[in-house]
C-alpha cells in the first residue's frame, strides 16, 4: 500500500524536496498528495509544482483566530485523505482543533534532541550554546504531534550531531540539514512499511 502524505511547510521546502525524492525514486512507499504552506512565497511550493504535486498556498486571515484557521486547515488537509501529515518546517503552533483532526499521524521534525532547544531558532540557540560550553552535542528528532505541546511529542526517531572544532554556525547548519533529510525519510519509511 502506498501510504498518502500531506506535507505542510512555510519556507524553502528542503525537507519536502527529501520526500519527493525519496518517492520517486521509490525509497519510500508513499505519495505527497498535497503540499500546503501558510506563506505565498515558500519556495516549497515551488518544489511541489515541479514534482507535479498540488501545491496550495493557505496564509490566515487578518480577522480569523488560530482555531477558526486550524479548523479551515484540518478541513483542506482531510479532503486530500492523508495517512500522515508531514509537517516539514511549519513555521505554526497547531491548535487541537487541527490535531484532534489525524490523531497520532501528524509528525513534526525538529533540529534539535529530544528536550533539547523547542522551538523557533533551535539551531542557531544549539550552536550558541555550544560555543558557550554548555553543549557539545545536538541532533534532530522526528516526533509525533499528539497535542499543543511544543517539540515534545513521542519520539519516532533522533539522533546525535557532535559539534566540530572550529566549525561555523553556517557548516554546522549544513550538517543539521542533511541529518533531517535522512532522518525524515528514514523514519517515514519505517512508518509506510509497517
Amino acid at each position: 500500500m502506498t501510504a498518502r502524505l500531506v506535507v505542510l511547510i512555510s519556507g524553502n521546502g528542503s525537507n519536502l524536496q527529501a520526500i519527493l525524492d525519496a518517492c520517486a525514486e521509490n525509497r519510500l512507499s508513499a505519495m505527497v498528495v498535497a503540499v500546503i504552506s501558510n506563506r505565498p512565497d515558500a519556495y516549497g511550493l515551488t518544489r511541489a509544482r515541479n514534482a507535479g504535486v498540488p501545491a496550495l498556498s493557505f496564509p490566515k486571515r487578518p480577522d480569523e483566530s488560530r482555531q477558526e484557521y486550524d479548523a479551515r486547515l484540518a478541513e483542506l488537509v482531510a479532503g486530500f485523505q492523508p495517512d500522515y501529515v508531514v509537517l516539514a518546517g511549519w513555521m505554526r503552533l497547531l491548535s487541537s482543533v487541527f490535531l484532534n483532526a489525524f490523531p497520532n499521524r501528524v509528525i513534526n521534525l525538529h533540529p534539535a534532541l529530544p528536550g533539547a532547544f523547542p522551538g523557533t531558532h533551535a539551531i542557531e540557540r544549539a550552536y550558541a550554546a555550544w560555543q558557550a560550553g554548555q553543549v557539545d552535542r545536538s541532533g534532530v528528532m522526528v516526533h509525533l504531534v499528539p497535542d499543543e505541546g511544543v517539540d515534545n511529542g513521542p519520539v519516532l526517531a533522533s539522533e546525535e550531531i557532535f559539534f566540530q572544532p572550529g566549525e561555523t554556525l553556517e557548516a554546522f547548519e549544513a550538517r543539521v540539514h542533511a541529518l533531517e533529510h535522512r532522518l525524515l525519510v528514514e523514519t517515514l519509511q519505517r512508518l509506510t512499511s509497517a
